[in-house]
């Protein structure tokens, strides 16, 4: 990768590289990686696509605030060491939100080139370079600076609990990791199928903050394991990120039926516990057709998981129409793909059963879009007379997450808005001083790297909390 670096003029005239990816009839009968990744070839060619503004709006667009022209004019120079050292400098995890991070909203949404043209793949080229790296692990190492004595908490192993843990031990802190589940993690291996994020790589990220010194402590919860005032009790300082996991449902007749799922369930089932393997000792229900309500991409990974475990039909019940769907283009680009069936305009009204309380049917009615909403979306209307049934056996709701009561009800004195969600200022400092959250506990279900984003900068708050200035 040592080849002149281009013009402008003749930048400009280079096509945005599509991202190789498996043949859509093949991936829908397995759970190998969807997206194959740049060659060192296309990488250079997109990279070179970047005309380095002097003020990049595109990092503006990052939660993590990436450096994405140095790091994009290391791939074109073809130093890919730097382009690596720049890049994991920034963003304690780009092997994973180079894969799942929506970058369309984001990043790339600020990019120049995309006035006249097709953004510069910046995402396509972050997992290029991460990826490079997972194979030439010694070129970022995380190097701490010398230690502190401070001692802190991380309560979840999810995005947000990952990215603090690396920033504050990369400040010279003792951190300590605890974690619900057997695996650290969280929504990375819990919720998003392995065809999105390989868990292998989520692996690999977590013992790089393990050989760094992060001290992970698995099958602990916070609530009842340990209370929070006794883990305040023992470090300097704690983290919170515990993600909002509690699932949300419909609220309407038939849901306690056999064959009715939480996406949480339906997911953690198939991505943590392998239960798509054949050899699983973990149970799931093969259906012959599934239906998925919901339209954001936890429903976009339940109806595709689904397609994969051999249903016949997937379906997809969304209330609003596809141009709604907060989901991600490329999500809704690959379902369409692989066969699944999109009921568009459609509100669920009764989940249907037999005498044996199996799931037959999901009774639903037509909608259609009228006013927008308090968010500015249009509100989804009833169309008199048009209920009809879905045929199908198994359900999975896929309508949202609340947080969950267990911790905070320990911690009194922690203050919470009216959906339970922790309050937390800017920083990230909650009620109690020397305790911070961050991440869904805090927003309610977000992204990934919104997660990562508050993970980044409370940890900072953090090391400045323990080293007050005189």
């Amino acid at each position: 990768m040592n080849e002149p670096k281009l013009p402008l003029k003749e930048r400009m005239k280079i096509d945005r590289q599509s991202m190789p990816e498996q043949n859509a009839t093949l991936r829908s009968g397995n759970f190998l990686e969807v997206n194959l990744g740049f060659t060192e070839k296309m990488a250079l060619l997109e990279a070179q696509r970047c005309i380095q503004c002097k003020e990049p709006k595109c990092v503006q667009g990052c939660p993590v605030m990436v450096n994405i022209p140095r790091f994009l004019d290391f791939v074109v120079a073809g130093d890919l060491t730097a382009a690596a050292r720049s890049l994991f400098g920034d963003n304690a995890l780009p092997t994973v939100t180079g894969r799942v991070c929506p970058q369309e909203t984001q990043c790339e949404a600020q990019c120049v080139r995309g006035i006249k043209g097709k953004p510069v793949a910046i995402g396509y080229l972050e997992r290029f370079v991460a990826d490079w790296a997972r194979s030439n692990r010694d070129a970022v190492k995380i190097e701490p600076c010398a230690a502190t004595g401070k001692k802190v908490a991380i309560v979840g192993g999810g995005p947000a609990g990952l990215t603090a843990a690396g920033e504050l031990v990369k400040l010279g802190h003792e951190v300590t990791l605890y974690e619900a589940l057997h695996k650290p993690g969280g929504v990375l291996v819990y919720g998003i199928p392995e065809f999105r994020l390989p868990k292998l790589i989520v692996e690999e990220e977590v013992e790089r903050l393990v050989q760094a010194g992060v001290k992970i402590e698995n099958n602990v919860v916070i609530g009842r394991t340990y209370t929070l005032p006794e883990l305040r009790a023992q470090f300097d300082a704690v983290f919170i990120a515990n993600g909002a996991g509690l699932p949300v449902f419909m609220n309407v007749a038939g849901e306690n039926l056999k064959g009715v799922y939480s996406a949480n369930e339906y997911l953690t089932r198939v991505n943590l516990m392998e239960a798509y393997a054949l050899n699983s000792d973990t149970p799931i229900l093969r259906a012959r057709r599934v239906a998925v309500v919901g339209g954001g991409n936890v429903a976009m990974d339940a109806v595709r998981t689904a397609k994969r475990l051999g249903a016949e039909r997937a379906i997809l019940v969304y209330r609003r129409s596809r141009a709604e769907m907060p989901a991600r283009v490329e999500e809704v680009h690959h379902a369409d793909a692989e066969g699944v069936d999109f009921e568009n305009l459609v509100a669920p009204l009764e989940v249907i059963g037999n005498d044996k309380k199996w799931v037959t049917g999901l009774k639903c009615q037509r909608m259609e879009l009228g006013e927008p909403d308090a968010s500015g979306r249009r509100s989804p209307k009833p169309i008199p007379g048009s209920e009809f049934v879905l045929e199908c056996d198994a359900v999975v709701v896929a309508i949202g997450t609340r947080a969950n009561p267990l911790l905070t009800a320990t911690c009194p004195d922690l203050k919470l808005n009216r959906w339970g969600n922790i309050e937390a200022d800017d920083n990230g400092m909650t009620s109690i001083p020397g305790i911070f959250a961050g991440g869904d506990i805090v927003r309610g279900a977000a992204t990934v790297i919104l997660a990562m984003g508050d993970g980044k900068r409370s940890a900072l708050a953090i090391d400045a909390y323990l080293s007050p200035t005189p």
